[in-house]
């Protein structure tokens, strides 16, 4: 400001002093005092004119925009422009921060394992994620700023959206749902800002099987145990109400001893899956070899069958094949367990005179198999996926003729899961089935050579 008053008297009295010179020449005192007062006005005029382009000059700068560089250096404009130019930076600074942190915010939401929606106070859609776009069957090129009503159609939806109640959440059909693979989705609308809904999904449908699971667990274990529970208390009152011959007793004790072993197997089996589901993985310190394997799955193996067919005598046509000279890693009991648990079923599925063969292959990339095939009846295809599931059984009262507690198959998706190897079933009705367990390259090698002792 000093500046500015400065440079306004300096062209004053330049123009002042201009003027006076220029009337003095003519030596009249009026003329040298209106020359004095014209050269005021015109130097005011001056330096009016002066200071009008400079701010002409600021007004340019602030409409082009550009603040790299400053419009004007000195002055009262030039202050004002330097003054301008900071609170513009520290504006775009400002915003720039506040974009960034928007667009951190939109990426959190983006990286979200649950669908996340924003919807305006009128119901439109301003931004979603893919997880939501893959929940709802959403495009962002083509449904935002879309009315959800029009997009998401499921009744439900409709009538918890129409209400405008979001206590609760919604449990609804998601959009790729079926009868024969379903899916569940979780949805909440939570209100917030002007009117506008912070809309949040995800897939429940794991979390709906597990739990559906759980409860047929419970109830199959009720079942499986209530039965032989049963028939237990019907002989045992049965015992002390009536009196039997000595072959009688002797035969409703063998029943009932039958019963006991059947709920002891049960509580087995359930203890095994329990152990198996709370212990970490093996290690490969501990090397099995594979003929002893399959030496022990042979004898149990014929044993078996010679069990199933003692008055035919019409045994299975059994063969055992495998690399001699090959070791498994991995825990020997539970390697065995699940091992002869696919040849026991081949044994007990697979009619009498059918054949079972149990073999060791190599894949070309290291790993080997373990498998298990037979002429048996075969499993249709709508079952095998959930052959692993505990106490599910294809035909219930096959199995249970079978003395199958339901729970083999899981015990033996396990055991290949703690040991890095995946169970496989290919099954063709009528014509019989193959059970695999491939293991990883890691856990096989050939057995070391044997040390002989020196000679004398």
């Amino acid at each position: 400001m000093f500046w500015r008053i400065v440079s306004f008297l300096a062209c004053q009295l330049g123009g002042g002093l201009a003027g006076w010179l220029a009337a003095s020449s003519t030596g009249a005192a009026t003329t040298e005092l209106e020359g004095l007062a014209l050269g005021l006005v015109l130097g005011g005029m001056a330096w009016f004119l002066f200071d009008m382009s400079r701010g002409a000059r600021l007004l340019n700068w602030l409409r082009a925009g550009d603040v790299s560089e400053v419009a004007l250096s000195a002055g009262l404009w030039g202050e004002v422009s330097a003054r301008v130019r900071r609170l513009v930076l520290g504006r775009d600074r400002l915003l720039r921060e506040s974009q960034n942190r928007l667009q951190d915010f939109l990426l959190a939401f983006q990286a979200s394992p649950n669908g996340v929606m924003l919807l305006n106070a009128q119901g439109g859609i301003e931004w979603f994620n893919q997880t939501a776009a893959t929940h709802f069957g959403l495009d962002p090129q083509r449904d935002m700023l879309q009315h959800i009503g029009n997009l998401v159609r499921e009744p439900s939806f409709v009538r918890y959206f129409a209400i405008q109640d979001y206590q609760e959440e919604l449990v609804m059909p998601g959009r790729e749902s079926t009868p024969a693979r379903p899916v569940r989705l979780s949805v909440h609308l939570y209100p917030y800002g002007q009117g506008r809904l912070l809309l949040l999904s995800r897939d429940i449908t794991a979390l709906e099987q597990a739990e559906a699971m759980r409860r047929d667990f419970v109830a199959n274990v009720s079942h499986e145990i209530r039965t032989p529970l049963t028939v237990l208390g019907g002989f045992v009152e049965t015992l002390q109400t009536c009196s039997f011959t000595e072959p009688e007793r002797e035969r409703y004790l063998a029943l009932m001893a039958q019963q006991a072993e059947r709920m002891q197997t049960l509580v087995s089996d359930l203890l095994t899956l329990s152990r198996l589901e709370g212990s970490p993985p093996p290690g490969i310190s501990n090397w099995i070899p594979i003929p002893d394997l399959m030496r022990q799955l042979e004898a149990d193996g014929r044993a078996l069958s010679a069990a199933l067919n003692p008055a035919t005598g019409r045994l299975h046509a059994l063969v055992f094949d495998g690399p001699i000279e090959g070791e498994i890693a991995g825990v020997e009991n539970e390697l065995f367990s699940a091992m002869s648990n696919l040849v026991g079923n081949a044994i007990r599925y697979t009619p009498s005179g059918g054949a079972i063969a149990v073999r060791w292959d190599f894949l070309p990339d290291g790993r080997v198999v373990f498998s298990v095939s037979d002429t048996g009846p075969g499993i249709a295809p709508e079952h095998i996926p959930r052959l692993t599931e505990r106490f599910y059984r294809v035909d219930h009262s096959r199995s249970r003729d079978t003395g199958g507690t339901g729970l083999g198959l899981a015990i033996v998706k396990h055991v290949a899961q703690r040991h890095g190897a995946e169970l496989s079933i290919q099954s063709t009705l009528g014509k019989g089935s193959v059970f695999s367990i491939t293991f990883p390259a890691s856990r096989f090698r050939t057995a070391p050579d044997r040390i002989l002792p020196l000679p004398g």
